[in-house]
């Protein structure tokens, strides 16, 4: 049973690949497949920290973990949708790559300040990522997306930012930092309450 939230955090790395070489493939269906795979990495993200906090196994390795293997399906999947909607990907280049840019620098400041990889779990990222789900699902479903890739790009942009703030400020690599808010106490040496559920 203890096993189970690692074997959670390896599945995002098989449905990652299964989901790119269906998206090469494309077989029949395969929209639909893929759709489906996303949502059980999403399910997989969601219960592996919950099943970990509740067995008392949820370590800071565990989390750091947890955020190298989200990195990756998420990129599978953009992958993917880059290889089914190119068009679309190419029309929005600049943004895409502003956004992409962000994420590099958060990983950058990570490295060179704590020398370690992201794992802060802020509550605006977990909001973003749904986001950014529901925007995936549909460049895969009908190759486009307009409103809602607007709204998934700027809110990406200020949860990145909120994440450089939050490294900027704590003195120290922590993981699980809900907010700004929350790093400002972490640097005043105060404890800060964590969601049971959302965050270790």
């Amino acid at each position: 049973m203890k096993r189970l939230p690692i074997l959670l955090i390896y599945s995002r790395i098989v449905l990652g690949a299964i989901i790119i070489g269906l998206s090469l493939l494309q077989p029949s269906f395969f929209r639909a497949i893929i759709i489906t795979l996303i949502a059980l990495g999403l399910i997989s993200d969601i219960f592996d920290g919950i099943i970990a906090r509740r067995l008392g196994i949820s370590t800071a390795k565990m989390r750091r973990m947890d955020s190298t293997v989200d990195q990756f399906f998420w990129l599978a999947v953009v992958t993917s949708c880059c290889i089914i909607a190119p068009d679309f990907f190419k029309s929005n280049l600049t943004p895409i790559i502003i956004l992409i840019g962000l994420e590099a620098v958060c990983y950058i400041i990570s490295f060179v300040k704590f020398r370690k990889e992201v794992a802060t779990h802020a509550i605006s990222s977990k909001i973003w990522t749904l986001t950014l789900l529901a925007t995936l699902i549909q460049l895969i479903a009908v190759s486009h997306s307009a409103i809602l890739f607007n709204v998934c790009l700027y809110l990406g942009i200020i949860t990145r930012l909120e994440i450089i703030s939050i490294f900027l400020i704590i003195k120290s690599w922590t993981n699980d930092v809900p907010s700004v808010y929350h790093a400002v106490l972490i640097r005043k040496g105060k404890t800060i309450k964590r969601h049971k559920l959302f965050n270790g």
